[in-house]
């Protein structure tokens, strides 16, 4: 695994080196036990398989160099240990049957606690958008000055898209919550309906509608796109951190550890690092989605070409996700806010921003919009290129006087005007 620096214990565990035998050996059980009850393993067999099944995986893989096939080596290493009741094991079964039912128990875990990471970091996003429900800053667009807003309406924005990625994500659970035990290629020819209904209800599973060697891996590729899409999420609010951090901008700063270096020359650095570790691995999401899209398609029942694939992407992207959810909580949670430094940006542009409101008085009051459009943007073009106060142009503008008195230009600078449905947004949210 590529990320055993970073990896949290609860979803490392799942991903350990060797986590997929103790997963195998769960189905293996779950099929001798349902046979057990149909009367197909004697019961004392049964009895000395749950006694002494266990696996050794040193073992498993001195066999596996030997064989060259994990799940045969498997089977051999365990049937070792119980002994001659061993053999009731793995009845009418293929090895996808084990390994593909195993692997959707590990990913539905997985993407059960990415669901537990997504609400810890919705919470800790809704928290602060409340306490800044009412920081006025400047909208941005194409990067440029645009009209005000809050800063927690930005917040909220983003709570708003991580509520629709958990949904995706409970679709996704859901996808590769599935089990098969159908056989070589999906016949039942060896093992009934019934014993793959009862198997997968055991496990918690759902059957698959129809497989044939292996589930079909749309599913696979469902869930590490879904993975990838929360991870695009995460990057576009790295990014917006990352631009409110410039130098130019700095209205918010991830947080900055006490002993924390930021640049080996230049002791002053305080960089948005994390954000940029974000913004670089939401890249390698992107990549293992289209790498699982490309498992799709394979020769006739199954070939082996996605095999190889998913030992990597699948336990990294689940890693790489977890890590990155729990950096971006830690982040907005000891975000500094500079309410301050984003009152001083909104002034920068000589009040700009009220030029809407202009125009559409002058509209209201009976002037043509395109001739008040032209009159609007000529005055803002002249305060800007000139530094002086927008208010101040448009006052002296004998066009716009015989429209607005100087009482009506005024009230159309108050910022409050931009505010007033804050509270809607918010109540709608159910953010309070």
């Amino acid at each position: 695994m590529l990320l055993d620096r970073y990896t949290h214990p609860e979803m490392g565990k799942l991903w350990q080196d060797g986590y997929e035998y103790e997963r195998w050996l769960e189905v293996e059980l779950a099929v001798a036990e349902v046979m057990t009850v149909r009367g197909e393993i004697p019961q004392e067999a049964m009895a000395e398989i749950r006694r002494s099944a266990k696996v050794n995986s040193k073992r498993v893989l001195e066999i596996e160099s030997i064989v060259r096939h994990d799940l045969i080596a498997f089977l051999q290493a365990v049937v070792e240990e119980i002994g001659e009741a061993g053999k009731y094991l793995h009845l009418g079964l293929t090895s996808s049957d084990v390994k593909d039912t195993a692997l959707s128990l590990v990913l539905r875990d997985s993407g059960l606690l990415l669901k537990k990471d997504l609400r810890v970091l919705r919470e800790a996003l809704a928290k602060r958008a409340v306490e800044s429900k009412y920081t006025v800053m400047v909208g941005r667009t194409h990067g440029i000055h645009a009209e005000p807003l809050t800063f927690g309406l930005k917040l909220a924005l983003w709570v708003a898209e991580l509520d629709r990625q958990e949904e995706r994500l409970d679709q996704a659970i859901s996808s590769v919550s599935v089990g098969k035990i159908s056989g070589a290629v999906g016949t039942y020819a060896n093992v009934s309906p019934e014993v793959e209904e009862a198997v997968c209800n055991y496990l918690g599973l759902t059957a698959a509608l129809v497989s044939n060697q292996i589930l079909q891996r749309d599913r696979h590729a469902h869930f590490v796109t879904t993975l990838a899409l929360i991870g695009g999420s995460l990057e576009k609010i790295a990014t917006e951190i990352r631009n409110l951090q410039r130098t130019d901008i700095l209205e918010v700063e991830e947080p900055f550890a006490k002993g924390q270096k930021g640049s080996s020359a230049m002791p002053h650095k305080r960089n948005p690092i994390v954000c940029e570790q974000v913004s670089g691995m939401s890249r390698l999401l992107r990549g293992n989605a289209l790498a699982a899209m490309e498992n799709i398609a394979l020769w006739h029942e199954r070939d082996m070409t996605h095999s190889s694939v998913e030992r990597i992407i699948l336990p990294d992207s689940c890693l790489l996700l977890d890590h990155m959810l729990r950096q971006m909580t830690r982040i907005i949670s000891g975000l500094t806010i500079r309410s301050e430094q984003m009152k001083r940006n909104l002034q920068k542009t000589y009040g700009l921003t009220s030029s809407q409101r202009v125009l559409l008085a002058l509209v209201e009051h009976g002037c043509m919009r395109e001739e008040a459009y032209a009159w609007v943007q000529q005055d803002a073009f002249a305060a800007w290129d000139q530094g002086q106060d927008f208010i101040d142009v448009v006052s002296a503008d004998p066009r716009i006087a015989n429209y607005l008195s100087q009482d009506d230009l005024k009230g159309l600078f108050d910022l409050s005007y931009h505010l007033q449905h804050v509270d809607d947004i918010f109540k709608r949210m159910s953010l309070e």
